[in-house]
């Protein structure tokens, strides 16, 4: 998703109006129900807020040139990683086994046996279509944030192909843009 991403990608920047910064800061309240204490902290009324459009339908939402949030056409709101290291229990966490590691930081999707063998956790309340942090065996902050494709439970009993799309991972084109100018 944002593999080769840049600032010239962001195609048109907008402040939104009152009521579209209410509306987004409510469904960012409703996804991430640990957030609502620093929500004010994260999103402030009274500052701007900006929506950045880019390519492939995706919405970047950024508070003083900072990206903290993200969706894909009328998707569920995503953290940034930045975001997510700094309040780590926001998300529902999914881990891979070490063997993923390099995979998922080259931006790979990840595979249902990455998570179901020794070293992989699956949490059994994980739906499918919902964002989740993606953990590493061993290691303490998040790699990646995805969007599962099929259950928790699904994901165990099938066991083949992709069980969760990798959306944003540490490295890529969003990690490296820390502001956005």
């Amino acid at each position: 998703m944002f593999k080769k991403f840049t600032s010239e990608d962001v195609s048109g920047q907008n402040q939104v109006k009152a009521s579209v910064q209410r509306k987004i800061r409510q469904s960012i309240a409703d996804e991430y129900p640990g957030l609502e204490l620093v929500l004010d902290d994260l999103l402030p009324k009274k500052s701007p807020l900006i929506v950045a459009k880019c390519q492939n339908h995706l919405n970047l939402v950024v508070v003083n040139n900072v990206p903290l949030f993200f969706n894909i056409r009328d998707g569920p709101y995503m953290p940034t990683l930045r975001l997510l290291h700094q309040y780590p229990t926001i998300m529902k966490k999914l881990q891979v086994d070490r063997g993923a590691i390099k995979f998922v930081l080259a931006g790979a999707n990840i595979m249902c046996p990455g998570l179901t063998s020794p070293g992989g956790v699956l949490d059994d309340e994980v739906g499918a279509e919902t964002p989740v942090a993606i953990m590493a065996e061993g290691k303490q902050h998040a790699l990646a944030i995805g969007f599962t494709k099929m259950s928790a439970k699904d994901i165990k009993a099938i066991n083949k192909g992709i069980g969760v799309d990798n959306m944003h991972y540490l490295n890529d084109g969003l990690w490296k843009m820390e502001r956005l100018d």
